[in-house]
């Protein structure tokens, strides 16, 4: 089987030769494993089976200090301090008040967001290719302060329906031009949880995030393509939720945050799990026989029957020794 053949037969909960994987790093883990491997070409190098492809951003994911200065101004008018450790963060948004008076959204139609990526696509045609329609809730947090904007849930909640639906409507004109493309899914990036629940009710994010998600994943449905969404933190509450809009795939499933065997048992016919690898305990702080181990129990207990893709719980941090990193991919590559 192919690494696409792989992805689409355990979102069709059909067991494989082998439980896909799929690996996500910062910089610093990016470049030991390239010295190990002796190559840039990483997703080949560790057998990566997801290819995400995005349309361009002045966003400053791992830019350079050095070329671009200490912070940088992304195209919806966000501000960010820049860094080579991380995607920086944010220091000055665009919306100061409740009210979208004045501000414009980015052009979606910018021809520079394309370029390179028809021959993206093309060279990562052995993999699941899943084109990504950005942030929404999460993108809204970046134009407006979190704690803010969890107030204008109750005190302004015309201006949050307002935000969420002008970023849905940039999300979607994305997406239309990504989707020309021979796809195989579209994955959203849009943070809910924190560590020990959603950020906000399940009521209010029914009300305000619900919506426009399920426009994204009926998008993608309509034109035949597989959903995948990243969520950190416990979601638990909304799981559900997320089955009965469609969602085909669910990322990360932080074990430190939710019992991941549980939602196997609980949702594990319905919806594809893809995550689940410890990177606050074992990754950091254990040997590599206990991440050898760790990855066989998920491995075998999540990827029974299908609907399970192996990757750690996040983006793999640079306190994780390469060691570890070596025996995941290690584990991850043995058959059944």
């Amino acid at each position: 089987m192919t690494r696409r053949e792989r992805v689409l037969a355990a979102i069709r909960h059909e067991e494989t030769d082998l439980v896909p994987w799929n690996l996500m790093w910062v910089p610093a883990i990016g470049d030991r494993l390239a010295a190990h491997y002796g190559t840039d070409d990483l997703d080949d190098a560790v057998g990566n089976h997801i290819f995400l492809v995005a349309a361009g951003s002045l966003k400053p994911l791992y830019a350079d200090p050095a070329e671009f200065g200490p912070t940088i101004m992304d195209d919806f008018s966000v501000i960010w301090e820049t860094s080579l450790r991380d995607r920086g963060h944010v220091v000055e948004y665009p919306l100061t008040e409740p009210t979208l008076e004045g501000y414009r959204f980015p052009d979606p139609d910018e021809p520079w967001r394309y370029e390179g990526v028809a021959e993206a696509v093309e060279a990562h045609r052995d993999m699941l290719v899943a084109s990504v329609a950005g942030d929404l809730w999460e993108r809204a947090t970046f134009m407006r302060p979190l704690g803010e904007l969890l107030v204008d849930l109750y005190e302004s909640p015309r201006f949050v329906h307002e935000l969420l639906d002008g970023i849905c409507d940039y999300d979607l004109r994305v997406l239309e031009r990504l989707v020309e493309l021979p796809v195989d899914g579209v994955f959203l990036s849009d943070d809910y949880g924190n560590q020990r629940q959603l950020m906000m009710s399940p009521a209010m994010w029914r009300e305000f995030v619900q919506p426009p998600l399920a426009r994204i994943l009926d998008f993608a449905h309509e034109r035949g393509l597989k959903t995948l969404l990243h969520s950190c933190g416990n979601v638990r509450e909304i799981v559900p939720d997320l089955i009965d809009i469609g969602l085909d795939v669910l990322h990360p499933i932080q074990p430190e945050a939710m019992d991941v065997y549980e939602l196997k048992r609980e949702f594990g016919r319905d919806i594809t799990f893809w995550g689940g690898i410890s990177t606050q305990h074992t990754l950091p702080h254990g040997t590599p026989d206990e991440v050898r181990a760790e990855v066989r129990d998920k491995r075998e207990r999540l990827g029974a029957g299908g609907g399970y893709i192996l990757e750690p719980g996040i983006t793999i941090q640079e306190d994780v020794p390469i060691g570890n990193v070596l025996a995941l991919i290690e584990a991850a590559r043995e058959a059944l």
